[in-house]
């Protein structure tokens, strides 16, 4: 059973019952990922920076820790691939984040701590990267997972560039991006790259399927529309079967239905619903349901010319950046959530 998570122990990404990547060993789906860092250990020529991409919720931090597990265990070169004896004294030191040769970079609140950092600063990547230096002497990798690198900022990211140029002895580095591109290309070229890619719905289906308790199991039809509309992320499963979450896309999928007379007095309620603080998550979903009512037009106006489906795409790529901005400077949402609606119904008319 994963370790209890305290009231005051937060990361982003964090799910109600479900257990951190740090505590997970199955990993479904991403085999070729698996056989391509098994391999690189098993030649022993693993090089010492991989830039682990893809989606949200699809397992990139589940394979940053496996491997690290893996580096770390003793029992792990008995075992195939990337597994390792559970009972190996590493497997708990991951998942508690307590070994000596293991540091994670990420953002974090702590005991104490009243908000979720936006960034992940310099004084807590230099601090992190220290272990390079503090334990030059001792056996075995020191390995630092970056999860994720898209919480870096400027001046994190060039500490982190720093120590991947100049590597130490049997240093390993894996950075996990959900957004590989936005990335420093000084970063990307030093890195090697691996693009996980969506799961699919029957994969999606049986990782949320198998969470251990406390986290529900769920009903099948109810999983079997989460997973159909997960779009390969298992986070947008889990998402998607907490009802607050349901009831919010519901709503917002109303809403969307008749985009082009919209009910502002609906919009409004919405707004404020998602103006408070603890409401990232249900953002994020409204967000994700709105750009898949947009991919769904844009397929069925497929044949229609390019020039006049361009501002619907326009719509996506400015609120996909407004919201980033609200998320980092703590913004109010409210202008936000009313302008998407009215620039989408925009868009939808001239289109």
């Amino acid at each position: 059973m994963p370790p209890e998570k305290a009231p005051e122990d937060a990361e982003p990404g964090d799910l109600s019952g479900v257990p951190r990547p740090r505590e997970q060993f199955r990993l479904v789906g991403h085999e070729g990922a698996e056989a391509a860092f098994a391999e690189a250990i098993g030649s022993g020529r693993l090089h010492h920076a991989w830039l682990i991409g893809g989606p949200r919720g699809i397992g990139k931090a589940t394979l940053a820790y496996r491997v690290a597990r893996r580096l770390l265990a003793r029992s792990g070169s008995a075992h195939p691939g990337l597994d390792v004896d559970p009972a190996d004294p590493a497997v708990r030191k991951v998942a508690v984040l307590s070994h000596p040769n293991l540091v994670v970079l990420r953002r974090h609140r702590g005991p104490g701590v009243k908000a979720m950092p936006t960034r992940i600063g310099v004084d807590a990547a230099r601090g992190a990267l220290d272990l390079f230096g503090s334990t030059a002497g001792n056996d075995g990798h020191r390995i630092c997972i970056v999860d994720s690198a898209d919480d870096l900022n400027a001046n994190s990211a060039n500490a982190l560039l720093k120590m991947i140029e100049e590597p130490p002895e049997r240093s390993l580095f894996l950075v996990v991006s959900h957004a590989p591109g936005r990335l420093l290309p000084t970063i990307r070229s030093r890195c090697r790259a691996l693009h996980l890619r969506p799961l699919s719905e029957a994969q999606v289906a049986e990782v949320v399927s198998g969470f251990p308790a406390p986290f529900p199991r769920p009903d099948a039809s109810a999983l079997a529309r989460a997973a159909a509309q997960a779009e390969g992320s298992v986070a947008r499963a889990v998402a998607l079967l907490d009802p607050p979450t349901a009831a919010l896309v519901a709503e917002v999928e109303a809403l969307l239905a008749g985009i082009e007379r919209p009910d502002w007095r609906r919009i409004l309620k919405l707004a404020e619903r998602l103006a408070g603080r603890d409401s990232e998550a249900l953002l994020e979903a409204g967000l994700d349901t709105v750009f898949r009512f947009v991919s769904a037009e844009l397929d069925r106006r497929r044949h229609e010319p390019p020039a006049r489906l361009a501002a619907l795409v326009e719509v996506c790529e400015k609120f996909a950046r407004a919201a980033r901005e609200a998320a980092t400077y703590n913004l109010d949402r409210r202008p936000l959530v009313l302008s998407l609606f009215g620039d989408l119904a925009g868009a939808v008319r001239a289109a």
